[in-house]
């Protein structure tokens, strides 16, 4: 391989007849290849530039103009209006290219066709853009289509059938690059206060009494009076000037100044495929997998990925995208911050308490999955023990931040420590090679949690933690993915997942043994043991690290389970959106587990912004406590409870949609209490908002983003989703993913250490609470 060769391509001998010069030819070939490879991708990344700051339009629509102008002049029609005469006269005299009359006639108009295409570009963004912030289609139903919308969407057969919206479609290409899209996204808007604090104070109506709700009005009303207009001017302001007004403070402060420990706090989890398997040898699936993951990547940095489109129409921002591969967050003593590389040509393993650097690349080639599988078999035949410390070294990146970074500092800042440490936190991603097998075993409702638990924290000393994603490969061949969160949401690494999962089912495959396909390359150099000085100092604070992560991981309890009576298929049916089905159900699932209601959190996207991230839902609301209440109460009949469910689910749509549209409460309230800091000014009613505890944290688990094969011909062919930690100490973390016409995975966190939450219990609430809420509309039975 070429980083390999490059040490042995070049050597010489002092001898006593002079220097002797050797240089190894095949060696040689390679580093050429390797520096050939690396300025392909310069000038493809040259090339995407140029296409995607000139989009819509193109090369070719420039030569078009051109030639449009050129011919014009030769049939005596000037299309410019004398303009071209105007630009002839302004070019300078004498020899050289302007000499002759015909030269400088031909460059006029090559300049004028240019000004003219320039002209289109940002007047066709900018038409774009006004379009894309039209969210109204998002409101109406299907059939009460407003006017305006007609006109946006051409027409309402069009916006109810088929999907195509032509208003959109005339002005974005059929083939757009992966960020294209992003100089015509609209920016975030700034909600108006009055708006925000009016939404919040409906929001905490259900959860106060009559007089915990008068004295939070009372401290709305004095900020909105009189702290707010000035801190709404600053940010108002910063949304003129950033691209988004949310996602920089919201990485930082949310994330990258976070001190306590990543692992369960802020990392999640996501499951491979579990109703089917493709081989039960570990190295084979690593060498299918990886090679689809460098593949994704190759298309990342070619842009040949396309945008997200919600309802395959309206682009989704793409930046997130961009830190998925050879990023690591960086500890620090006050913040972190994420170091992301334009290339890495390796992997970084842990297998049995040694690290390894496996290089993906033999000179400018990507090795084929059969070449990976033999280099990850080698990882595990190889018996050399771990060095001192080297074992439980990655429990520094689950511990506390503010001890890491000391550590790192003091230990790893210098000789083999600092280029080993470079070796992890400069490669693509990191791979866990675990000992233990675990799947999902649908005889065995315990297993699914069981490697849950394994993805979402593991031994605690087996996951690099700070790297974007570590691929986890269990004996078996299971696999699964534990993410950092500050650098991307779930749907990103869902996107990348999708594709992997796909390729290696349907276009890569294995043999009859389980092994990739092909012969491997046996003269390629072996994976390389990262070298380690730890002393007795660090150990201790590996040590140290390491048992705080464990008294962490070790309180979390985590149910996960498949939901088989029934998915979106009979949801459908009961005329309301799927989502709002499952947040409603929880509602009155945590009421028959705690006996009250309480503050409820579901992350939506805001990508149909530019760097748009997240918002949060409100999932408790006034209408879904009326009908917990009810349903609660058991005097009311079928058809009350139904009209009450279909209140709370269309409050809920409105909410989910307003969230998606820049109208959320959350991020708008959190910013404003970043700029009073920055300000130095104080408000009660700011400090008790960001301080209230969210009890219930939920979100839906995105999937089919990409259709790389049919579902209906391929019903097994279903990741689990995945989950995450509780955000409060005596609450839940619930994530859900329905996955199909007639199933539904929840994944459910508490901690051990609450006596008033048990993960499991809840679990069977949310199981009844579907049942009750699908038996008022007296379908279950089909689906049984």
């Amino acid at each position: 391989m070429a980083e390999a060769h490059q040490a042995v391509a070049f050597q010489f001998t002092v001898t006593p007849d002079g220097v002797d010069f050797r240089l190894s030819r095949e060696a040689l070939k390679h580093v050429y290849l390797s520096g050939i490879n690396s300025w392909k991708k310069r000038l493809i990344r040259i090339k995407n530039g140029i296409l995607r700051g000139v989009y819509p339009g193109s090369p070719t629509s420039w030569l078009v103009v051109i030639m449009a102008t050129v011919g014009s002049s030769f049939c005596n029609v000037d299309i410019s209006l004398g303009l071209v005469s105007c630009i002839q006269r302004c070019l300078p005299q004498g020899c050289g290219p302007y000499q002759t009359p015909q030269t400088r006639a031909l460059l006029s108009m090559a300049i004028f066709s240019t000004g003219v295409w320039v002209t289109g570009i940002f007047f066709f963004r900018q038409t774009l853009k006004l379009l894309l912030c039209y969210h109204g289609w998002m409101f109406e139903m299907h059939g009460k289509t407003s006017n305006l919308t007609r006109i946006w969407a051409v027409s309402s057969s069009q916006w109810r059938g088929s999907g195509t919206w032509m208003c959109i479609r005339l002005l974005s290409s059929r083939h757009p690059m992966l960020y294209s899209f992003q100089t015509s996204l609209p920016k975030l808007p700034v909600p108006r206060v009055s708006a925000t604090i009016q939404r919040y104070l409906e929001s905490v109506r259900p959860l106060l009494d009559d007089e915990e709700y008068y004295r939070m009005e009372l401290l709305a009303k004095e900020f909105q009076d009189k702290t707010a207009p000035r801190l709404q001017k600053y940010l108002v302001l910063k949304s003129w000037w950033a691209s988004n007004y949310v996602s920089d403070w919201w990485e930082e402060y949310i994330y990258l100044r976070g001190r306590s420990p990543l692992m369960v706090n802020s990392n999640y989890y996501v499951m491979d495929l579990v109703l089917i398997k493709n081989t039960d040898v570990q190295a084979a699936r690593l060498g299918n997998i990886i090679h689809a993951m460098i593949m994704y990547r190759r298309k990342l940095d070619r842009e040949e990925i396309k945008p997200v489109m919600a309802l395959g129409i309206v682009p989704m921002c793409s930046y997130q995208m961009e830190r998925m591969f050879n990023t690591t967050r960086i500890p620090g003593k006050d913040t972190d911050v994420l170091q992301h590389l334009s290339d890495s040509r390796h992997v970084a393993v842990y297998h049995k308490g040694r690290f390894f650097k496996l290089w993906l690349y033999e000179g400018a080639r990507l090795l084929k999955p059969q070449d990976l599988e033999m280099q990850f078999q080698r990882i595990l035949d190889d018996p050399s023990p771990p060095q001192p410390g080297e074992e439980k070294l990655a429990a520094l990146t689950a511990g506390g931040r503010v001890e890491w970074a000391q550590a790192r500092q003091a230990f790893f800042s210098s000789g083999k420590n600092k280029a080993a440490l470079e070796a992890i936190e400069r490669a693509a991603f990191f791979v866990a090679l675990d000992e233990e097998s675990y799947s999902y075993d649908p005889e065995d409702e315990a297993s699914l949690s069981l490697y849950g638990k394994a993805l979402l924290h593991g031994n605690c000393y087996n996951r690099w933690f700070d790297k974007s994603f570590t691929l986890i490969s269990f004996k078996n061949g299971q696999l699964g993915l534990n993410a950092e969160h500050a650098w991307a949401d779930a749907p990103i690494i869902g996107h990348l997942w999708e594709f992997v999962l796909g390729t290696d089912s349907f276009h890569l495959g294995y043999t009859e043994t389980g092994h990739c396909l092909g012969k491997p390359n046996p003269a390629l150099a072996p994976p390389t043991r990262l070298q380690w000085d730890i002393p007795k100092q660090c150990q201790a604070v590996i040590e140290s690290s390491y048992q705080v992560a464990k008294a962490l991981a070790d309180d979390v309890e985590l149910y996960c389970f498949q939901f088989l009576p029934f998915g979106k298929g009979l949801i459908k049916k009961c005329r309301t959106s799927p989502d709002a089905f499952v947040q409603i159900a929880l509602q009155l699932a945590h009421f028959r587990d705690r006996g009250k209601f309480c503050l409820t959190y579901e992350a939506s996207m805001t990508r149909m912004f530019r760097e748009g991230r997240t918002e949060t839902v409100r999932s408790c609301t006034s209408e879904s406590t009326a009908f917990v209440q009810a349903m609660m109460e058991g005097s009311h009949t079928k058809a009350d409870l139904r009209d009450l469910f279909q209140k709370a689910a269309k409050k809920h749509q409105n909410m989910y949609r307003l969230a998606m549209t820049g109208a959320g409460i959350d991020r708008h309230l959190f910013c404003l209490y970043l700029v009073s800091k920055y300000l130095g000014v104080s408000s009660p009613f700011l400090a008790e908002v960001l301080s209230e505890p969210w009890r219930l944290s939920t979100s839906q688990i995105p999937q089919s983003q990409i259709r790389m094969f049919d579902p209906e011909q391929h019903p097994n062919h279903l990741g689990a989703g995945g989950g995450f930690g509780p955000v409060a100490d005596d609450g839940y973390g619930v994530s859900y993913m329905i996955a199909g016409e007639n199933t539904i995975f929840f994944h459910i966190s508490s901690k051990f250490s609450s006596s008033e939450t048990n993960a499991q219990r809840f679990g069977n609430h949310i199981r009844k609470a579907l049942l009750d809420i699908a038996d008022l509309f007296q379908v279950p039975k089909a689906y049984s």
